[in-house]
């Protein structure tokens, strides 16, 4: 069975977040291990594009230290690739098909990550062209990984 681990900065704080991702968890438990990795979000200690950037670095650090050599990393990323959620599900089973044991989703913090996280990604993943709260991302990520189960084995909940 693949280990889904999702490393994302931040915690949930409110109890509707919290919740909706305890439920997805749930859910996914016949189908694959998960695991959430939650880091500490770094603080602007002051304004200015210099700041932001040693928070990015800081937290960037963080997330590339929770990544294992042989993991198979998708980033969440504005830049990265769409696709529908058959392609999604096809995707996650090619990561389980390739032998990788863990599938590592990479959700950054409000500011992003550095290009060393990018680089890192085997696969760059976009859900829109918009930006969301990285907390409400979460919970859409795991409804998908959900749903990509769910068509992979074809049972009811797709449509």
């Amino acid at each position: 069975m693949l280990k889904i681990r999702v490393i994302c900065v931040g915690k949930l704080k409110e109890k509707y977040w919290v919740d909706a991702v305890g439920e997805y968890a749930k859910r996914m438990r016949p189908y694959a291990g998960l695991e959430i990795v939650e880091l500490k979000e770094s603080r602007l200690k002051a304004d200015g594009a210099s700041y932001e950037e040693m928070v990015r670095e800081e937290e960037s650090r963080e997330i590339l230290s929770k990544i294992r050599p042989g993991d198979y990393v998708i980033s969440l990323e504005i830049k990265g690739k769409k696709c529908s959620s058959e392609a999604f599900s096809e995707k996650i089973r090619e990561v389980e098909n390739s032998g990788a044991g863990t599938l590592d989703f990479v959700i950054g913090g409000s500011l992003g990550f550095t290009q060393d996280v990018s680089r890192r990604a085997d696969y760059k993943l976009s859900f829109s062209d918009m930006t969301f709260p990285h907390q409400m991302m979460r919970v859409v990520l795991l409804e998908q990984i959900y749903r990509a189960y769910k068509i992979m084995r074809n049972e009811p909940y797709h449509k």
